[in-house]
């Protein structure tokens, strides 16, 4: 095949594809034997998209005609579809270091929140920040999530809980889209907490007559666009009657349903998001046998977030229990001031450990499952011909050490590449990281 391409990796010692046949999602029988080749090559096209992959001789036959931008000998290496970080908050203004420290001496995380801390100390300072400020921060936080792998993330709002500081969130998210090289998926979650002053009664009113009809004009006027949309369900934030209305409502906009629930109290969040077709739901620390049975049965992602868990020595979720009967799993960093990590392998190192997950399960729950939480799936989550060209490259000659080594990545990852071109190269390979 003549004619410019953009990228050529070669001789991969493994390419681990996740899925070979187009799969949506992966369930537990399809997480036991991912689909993997040996001495591999694949091509990234001029529109960022894979055209080709397989057999290194048989990749160099079929383009011995063609010229390439840039060409990366993978010999001994490992080449893995670019991670996808189905659950972070990362912009804010204001550090919560000091709050660690009362959760180290005890304090919950309610606690917490009730002593005018958590969700609130944040809401006030990011409140103050300039739009600026929260990109500047916002760019920097998504540069070291890439550097870790991640190559779609997904961001919500949520430190406003106003219609002005929740829509300067949302500029600065969309900003990112439109000058970043990583993927994003944005997330309104104006109904993180329920704001000071107001019952949850009045906020959810208030977002359902004010914040959501404004994100419909700013949607159709094309100055945003807006994918998800998110509630905190729990015992003392949104009851189940509101985070229906304010679900329901976001989806009569055309926003996907990928929600908090079940994370401190049982809520039968999961029973709701089942009912109203949720996208995904996320936590699910506390879910009900019947809820696991219910987001099984309506094809609905349990993003598990094992780094709050552990930071917040929550019980850790059922990832075991809900693989066996059928659930789409998938992981999340939920990257956020109460839970500081932006590291997919070390998220995928701690599901294995904490939650029992095999590293089959837990690498193809960051890849083609978190891509699915997010409708994404039929562009990213594996390595597939027609796919984003979004790819990781490891020093090693086996994938598993991404997981093995707990927080190996920043030497094991020699390259991130989104669609099709590096936006971040190790130093040990020649040059800085390019942004």
């Amino acid at each position: 095949m003549a004619g410019e391409q953009r990228l050529l990796l070669e001789n991969a010692r493994q390419l681990v594809l996740v899925c070979g046949r187009g799969e949506k999602y992966l369930l537990q029988a399809g997480m036991a034997s991912l689909a993997v080749l040996q001495n591999a090559s694949l091509v990234v096209g001029q529109d960022g998209y894979i055209k080709a992959v397989g057999p290194a001789d048989v990749i160099r036959n079929q383009f011995s005609g063609a010229t390439f931008e840039r060409k990366i000998d993978c010999t001994g290496k490992c080449v893995l579809p670019g991670l996808v970080d189905a659950h972070t908050h990362p912009v804010w203004a204001g550090d919560r270091v000091h709050e660690f420290a009362m959760k180290l001496a005890g304090a919950s995380y309610m606690e917490i929140h009730q002593a005018g801390g958590g969700i609130h100390f944040t809401v006030e300072h990011t409140r103050k920040a300039t739009e600026e400020e929260l990109f500047n921060t916002f760019k920097h936080r998504l540069e070291r999530m890439r550097r870790a792998g991640s190559t779609l993330v997904e961001c919500k709002s949520g430190y406003g809980l106003n219609l002005e500081t929740e829509l300067k969130m949302l500029r600065v998210i969309e900003r990112a889209k439109q000058s970043m090289d990583i993927g994003i998926s944005s997330t309104y979650c104006g109904a993180h907490s329920v704001p000071k002053g107001k019952t949850a009664t009045e906020a959810a009113d208030d977002i359902i007559n004010n914040h959501l009809p404004k994100l419909k004009e700013l949607k159709l006027s094309g100055e945003m666009h807006v994918n998800n949309i998110d509630v905190f369900c729990e015992k003392g934030v949104f009851d189940l009657d509101s985070t229906r209305r304010i679900l329901q409502a976001g989806k009569d906009i055309g926003l996907q349903i990928n929600f908090h629930g079940d994370e401190l109290h049982p809520m039968k969040s999961a029973e709701l998001g089942a009912e109203l077709g949720a996208q995904a739901i996320s936590h699910l620390e506390e879910v009900s046998d019947e809820g696991i049975a219910a987001i099984a049965r309506a094809k609905c992602a349990a993003v598990l977030l094992p780094t709050t868990a552990y930071m917040l020595r929550l019980k850790q979720p059922q990832a075991r229990k809900m693989l066996n009967e059928g659930v789409i799993v998938a992981l999340g960093s939920d990257f956020n001031p109460n839970a500081y990590c932006f590291s997919m392998p070390m998220v995928m190192h701690l599901a294995c450990v904490n939650m029992k997950m095999s590293m089959n399960e837990a690498l193809a729950a960051a890849t083609i499952n978190a891509a699915y939480a997010l409708g994404k799936s039929d562009t990213h989550g594996s390595i597939e011909i027609g796919k984003q060209g979004d790819l990781v490259i490891i020093n090693s000659s086996r994938w598993e050490h991404l997981i093995y080594q707990f927080g190996g990545h920043q030497t094991l990852i020699d390259y991130v590449i989104v669609k099709g071109e590096v936006v971040y190269k190790n130093e040990r390979c020649g040059i800085t990281s390019s942004y």
